[in-house]
């Protein structure tokens, strides 16, 4: 009998030959600056647990104590069984943080993003992407069915040009990362705002890996521009630096109700757990009230950068807690990921599709709880690992 699945066998050997295969890494610790892997320790310096609240007291304690009144699941959809007063709370408090009327929650940032976009744009609508956006944001265009237009990474005049160009008729939505995952940079938000407003296009942004890192308030990229009431739809996670799990968007309550009734990634999706929406809450109130965390991220983000640059890296421009640091094709990633695990550092290497071809990197970020020490001895092992492999 003819096996149906031998296509898959010759896809995997495809993968395999160009450096492309991935396994699974088991992680037998929390997301601490020191793990374990096989009882063996490693600096951990690829975690979005920017602010280290994962293992944070408080955030524990927040999440027992609601699984002791509330159990382990939820029960069902948010529209059937599954809506709590433990959802209208962090709803209702992550549009405080967010400076917005009303918030809806999301089993994760993924299902916000797909759930969203599909919902506010359709055939004969038109999104405008940058072309660095995350998997999620480009699956929502897709799913959508509107047409898609990709501009150029952070260039406002190509956006521009679309725009002109793109002709009447049909709603127009430009959505962008603020952080990006991979390289770390910025959108130039504030050009973005007032695009959008010339233009008559919504303009939707994606605040995951902004959120508890930029801002006074660590409210996000919004925040750190100043632009949060030029912004109509703004989504972000709270599995980074919230170091929770889940999903939402923020925005007006007319928004807000029409996600509710149209996004089916909420209507037919579980709702989260009780366990996740008391520690995203507690999260919040950290990451406002207690702005050290923050600065002492950013000071150690700028010594790790500067160690990096000066052990003859290539650090990519970055403005964020993700520090990409360049090697080239996919084997050189592996090998030198590997040399630094040799030395007890812990970031994998990042190859397509998540990145271009040629531009394969380690993905470093840093945590608010690493020490100084953690950094030396990470510069450390990148400078012995750059000596071995031959970068």
């Amino acid at each position: 009998m003819k096996d149906a699945l031998q296509w898959v066998d010759d896809r995997l050997e495809t993968i395999r030959e160009n450096d492309l295969f991935r396994v699974l890494t088991e992680i037998e610790s929390g997301q601490s600056p020191e793990i374990l892997v096989d009882g063996k320790p490693y600096i951990l310096l690829a975690s979005n647990n920017y602010l280290g609240l994962t293992t944070d007291p408080q955030l524990k304690q927040a999440a027992i104590r609601a699984v002791e009144a509330y159990g382990t699941g939820s029960g069902g959809s948010r529209l059937v069984s599954g809506s709590s007063d433990l959802h209208r709370k962090l709803e209702d408090r992550i549009a405080r943080f967010k400076k917005t009327e009303a918030a809806i929650l999301f089993s994760s940032g993924y299902l916000a993003n797909v759930g969203t976009i599909a919902a506010l744009v359709g055939p004969g609508d038109v999104v405008y992407s940058d072309e660095l956006n995350h998997a999620s944001i480009i699956d929502g265009c897709r799913l959508s069915k509107a047409e898609v237009k990709v501009y150029r990474h952070r260039d406002t005049k190509h956006l521009t040009s679309m725009l002109r160009d793109g002709g009447a008729g049909g709603k127009r939505l430009i959505v962008t990362d603020t952080v990006f995952s991979m390289d770390g940079d910025l959108a130039p938000l504030s050009e973005l705002v007032d695009i959008a407003g010339r233009r008559g296009a919504m303009l939707m942004i994606d605040e995951a890996h902004a959120m508890g890192v930029l801002g006074a308030r660590g409210s996000g990229a919004a925040e750190h521009f100043c632009v949060e009431e030029g912004v109509p739809i703004v989504m972000g996670t709270l599995s980074k630096a919230v170091g929770s799990i889940g999903g939402y968007v923020a925005g007006s309550c007319k928004l807000i109700d029409f996600i509710r009734n149209t996004a089916r990634t909420y209507i037919f999706d579980t709702s989260l757990p009780a366990a996740a929406l008391a520690a995203s809450m507690a999260a919040i109130d950290i990451i406002e009230s207690e702005p050290e965390r923050r600065r002492r991220l950013w000071t150690l983000i700028e010594k790790f950068k500067a160690g990096l640059e000066d052990a003859g890296m290539r650090v990519l421009p970055s403005h964020s807690a993700v520090i990409p640091v360049l090697i080239g094709e996919a084997a050189a990633a592996l090998e030198f990921a590997s040399a630094l695990r040799e030395h007890g550092v812990f970031i994998p290497a990042v190859r397509p599709p998540s990145v271009p071809p040629g531009m394969c990197r380690l993905r470093a970020t840093v945590m608010a709880t690493h020490t100084p020490e953690h950094i030396d001895r990470a510069l450390k092992a990148f400078r012995a690992a750059r000596v071995s492999v031959g970068v």
